[in-house]
């Protein structure tokens, strides 16, 4: 039965179509599309041209006035025809490639079968340029997809092939030759290069989507790594941090040890052979210099492993570059038995992880230059002493030694003692608040000496809530705005409140005034951007605020509560616990 004969040389085509899929330049092009050049185009028309002549010649030569079926025949006698698969591959070119490809293959597969010979030659040659074209305006409004569709490849494939039917029964003599050909092959050839088309594009799709599920897999892996390492690769490479990394890797990849190295020694080595392949050993394998010194991954074998153990069970390794921005700072090595255990997916997957690995590395740089870009931002503003509050402090001791030199004295004593706290906090990142008490009591007796007609200090402090550490110099610069500020137009009766009290697990800080106050809009500009000012610290409200959430959090930020004429409250919270002094 000829359906039964046309399906089983379906064989051939999937044959094709799957070796056609192995071809990674092929795969290149196809995944291209309509975008391949010229010279990639013309293979392309040579390669499914060449795909539809096999398709003539593995057909089955017919003679519409006999039943039987004859196999290659290289040139057809007047009253003989072919049952074949020709349009497949036109077809196809025409759905991947476009008008063009298309258009082309059908030239090439339709002029052989013109050649070839038979009453049909004309209407066959014919057929197949126009099954091309036909094929390529499809594949041309399917270019927004990947691929065309196994389904639409059917059906192009079933038109295409009920076309030439038609053709034959239009140009073909005589006519009754034609017809009793037609109602003989008809539907058999129709449906067998209907699915032919189809089953060529369900092989390519499905190959193509195999690749991607497994690369997407790989991908999913090499995040799951990352995410597991992050933590560890943040802290820089180091022995500790390789370490832990290659237990993580070697739990998840399919390896027989895993390595990781700096540019001189191996950090970690986690797996077989540990005993010898030890930690802190230098590294003397010229694969591995090699990659160092290329930043190329590698795969090597048992002798480029250059292991002197004998019996040694790691036979291949692949060896990939660990970079710190345009640094090679060190390689990430997976260990097998042989090369043939490392696939190309194997590959990718450790070219992938090194990479993220690379940019954890990247990560824990760029944390280091901010904490130390943060440290010297804090210690910069911790050390600021304005020179204007200095000039005034000495000269009012200056005046008390005439007339009272006991107070002068204690001036001084209070002076040393605000100017040490200043130069120790630059030298400290954080200080207990009864060190900052200390610091604001020693700057108030010099600021009560000079307004000691207009200034009254109230302290409302628990001692158990003097233990908790704050940045340093974080209590001063609060207490030294509300005198300067506050106090601008009170002449006498300013009240200055500070009070530090325990909640739980919290301490709140409060310095209070009933001086001038500010509006609201006043209030929103102190903690958005730095205020200039002509005298104090130099350290103001915004710097405080902007110490505080850098150190210890959003959550620990200043809140001012302000009116004109109803004074201001500058209060701030902190949590206890970690933040608690240890030396009460």
């Amino acid at each position: 039965m000829l359906i039964a004969a046309m399906i089983e040389r379906l064989g051939i085509i999937v044959t094709i179509a799957f070796v056609m899929t192995r071809i990674s330049f092929f795969r290149h092009l196809i995944e291209q599309r309509t975008h391949v050049k010229k010279t990639q185009t013309l293979f392309l028309i040579l390669l499914f041209g060449f795909f539809g002549i096999v398709g003539t010649y593995t057909g089955l030569i017919v003679n519409p006035f006999q039943e039987e079926y004859t196999k290659w025949q290289w040139h057809l006698q007047q009253n003989e025809a072919i049952a074949n698969s020709r349009v497949i591959g036109v077809v196809v070119a025409g759905l991947l490639g476009g008008p063009w490809i298309g258009l082309g293959a059908g030239l090439v597969a339709g002029v052989h079968r013109y050649f070839l010979g038979g009453f049909t030659a004309f209407a066959c040659g014919v057929s197949t340029v126009l099954a091309g074209l036909l094929a390529g305006w499809v594949g041309k409004r399917e270019k927004k997809n990947r691929l065309v569709s196994p389904q639409k490849a059917f059906l192009v494939g079933l038109i295409a092939e009920g076309m030439q039917m038609l053709l034959i029964l239009l140009l073909a003599k005589p006519f009754d030759d034609a017809s009793l050909l037609v109602s003989d092959i008809g539907w058999p050839m129709i449906m067998a290069n209907g699915v032919g088309a189809g089953i060529f594009l369900l092989i390519i799709k499905s190959v193509f989507y195999e690749e991607e599920r497994m690369g997407a897999a790989q991908s999913q892996k090499a995040l799951r790594l990352a995410d597991s390492t992050v933590k560890y690769m943040r802290k820089g490479l180091n022995r500790d941090s390789a370490l832990a990394t290659c237990g993580i890797l070697m739990r998840d990849v399919n390896a027989l040890a895993v390595s990781i190295t700096n540019t001189s020694h191996i950090l970690a080595h986690v797996g077989l052979a540990s005993d010898h392949h030890q930690q802190g050993r230098p590294i003397q394998t010229e694969a591995t210099k090699r990659v160092i010194g290329t930043g190329e991954i590698m795969k090597v074998g048992r002798e480029e492993i250059q292991c002197d153990r004998e019996g040694c069970p790691l036979g291949a390794a692949i060896m990939a570059p660990l970079m710190k921005g345009d640094e090679i700072v060190g390689t990430l090595k997976f260990y097998f038995h042989t090369e043939k255990e490392i696939s190309p997916i194997q590959m990718e997957l450790t070219k992938g992880i090194a990479t993220l690995l690379s940019h954890q590395l990247e990560l824990a740089e760029i944390d280091t230059h901010k904490e130390l870009a943060k440290e010297s931002e804090v210690k910069a503003l911790q050390a600021q002493i304005n020179p204007h509050f200095l000039f005034n402090t000495i000269n009012v001791i200056v005046s008390l030694t005439r007339i009272n030199p006991d107070k002068a004295r204690t001036l001084l004593i209070s002076l040393s003692q605000f100017i040490r706290q200043n130069l120790t906090g630059s030298t400290k990142s954080t200080s207990s608040l009864k060190e900052e008490c200390q610091h604001v009591k020693s700057y108030l007796a010099i600021e009560e000496a000079r307004f000691f007609d207009r200034l009254e200090v109230l302290f409302d402090i628990e001692e158990v809530a003097l233990h908790i550490n704050v940045p340093s110099i974080t209590l001063q610069p609060l207490v030294e705005n509300a005198i300067k500020h506050g106090m601008k137009h009170v002449e006498e009766g300013f009240v200055l409140r500070i009070g530090i009290k325990r909640f739980g697990e919290t301490v709140k800080v409060c310095v209070e005034d009933n001086g001038a106050g500010m509006n609201e809009s006043s209030v929103e500009k102190l903690l958005m951007s730095p205020v200039e000012s002509r005298s104090g610290t130099g350290i103001g409200l915004y710097n405080v605020n902007k110490r505080l959430e850098m150190m210890m959090g959003k959550e620990a930020g200043l809140s001012i509560t302000s009116s004109p004429g109803n004074g201001t409250r500058v209060e701030f919270t902190v949590r206890s616990g970690e933040n608690e002094s240890r030396d009460h």
